[in-house]
């Protein structure tokens, strides 16, 4: 195995997913002890960047969830130290993180993604509707582990769902609602890793049922048909180089009535508990969880801005 030196895994943080972040971060750190890794866990919440440096760490595992962590922040300063991290690098953390500008990007290139309207205070309920329909989703454009998302139904719903979504950032889309299988698509060193198809009671796959409930079925294989499973992988990786993505990560889309996929987001630094979607495919892959997790361990890089 390789010699890693001294190896920090970042949980914790200061965002609104810092609980799952503990949880993630606690489940990597017991996987790199078991590999036999000089791993400390290491919370940015109580202790400055610069510690990482004063104690002498070389290598970072990080496993924090969202902002100041996942937005290019971190990810940055250790650039800045010089320390090598996991993960994509700053510009494809940051674009990543805003859901808008990925849909930006993916919409220039040709990757299919929901059609969507930004809001404000001032957005009109009955315009957005005869825009996209009903039902449609509101959600801050910077938050992940569905924080602060609403599934608007009707018109009268709607002012709810934005303030919601706007006391969690200042930027909210609309987006229309695509009805269909909810499927996520991992990437782990430049492959696309078999699809997951998620069954979440009545449809709802929220923060409870992504992390704390156990009614949710997640299906790896998918029981899609080959072909068409071969094709969305196809895309999901290049989705996710278009962002300019590296290392690992995870796609979430939606598959239409007609088989047309619709991508929603890419997360780059994903879930890693133990309902988390990146270790299900894996495994399908032959890969068990240890394994998985030294393997991003091994491709952390340093000074890289795509």
């Amino acid at each position: 195995m390789t010699d890693f030196g001294k190896v920090a895994v970042l949980m914790g943080g200061r965002s609104a997913e810092r609980e799952i972040s503990l949880r993630s971060g606690t489940m990597v750190l017991a996987a790199l002890k078991r590999k036999g890794v000089d791993v400390h866990a290491f919370d940015p919440r109580d202790q400055g960047f610069e510690q990482l440096l004063a104690q002498r760490f070389s290598r970072v595992f990080n496993a924090l969830h969202g902002r100041f962590g996942e937005d290019g922040t971190v990810q940055g300063a250790l650039e800045v130290l010089g320390i090598p991290y996991t993960g994509s690098g700053v510009m494809a953390s940051a674009l990543a993180m805003d859901k808008w500008r990925t849909k930006l990007a993916w919409l220039a290139t040709g990757i299919p993604t929901p059609m969507y309207e930004l809001l404000s205070a001032e957005s009109q309920a009955v315009d957005v509707v005869a825009r996209l329909g009903l039902p449609l989703m509101v959600k801050p454009a910077h938050e992940g582990s569905s924080i602060g998302i609403s599934k608007v139904e009707s018109v009268e719903k709607f002012d709810a769902a934005y303030a919601l979504a706007a006391r969690h950032d200042g930027l909210v889309i609309a987006e229309k609602f695509i009805a269909g299988r909810e499927i996520t698509a991992a990437i782990l060193g430049g492959e696309a890793l078999p699809l997951v198809r998620i069954e979440a009671p009545q449809g709802n796959y929220d923060y409870h049922n992504k992390y704390f409930g156990e009614a949710t079925k997640y299906h790896c294989p998918s029981g899609l048909p080959a072909e068409l499973e071969a094709s969305i992988r196809q895309t999901a990786l290049r989705a996710f180089r278009i962002i300019g993505c590296e290392g690992w990560g995870r796609l979430d889309l939606m598959l239409d009535a007609q088989d047309q996929p619709w991508f929603l987001e890419v997360n780059t630094i994903p879930g890693m508990t133990d309902h988390s979607l990146v270790p299900i495919a894996a495994r399908a892959r032959g890969i068990a969880f240890d394994d998985l997790v030294l393997r991003i361990l091994e491709a952390a890089h340093v000074g890289s801005v795509a």
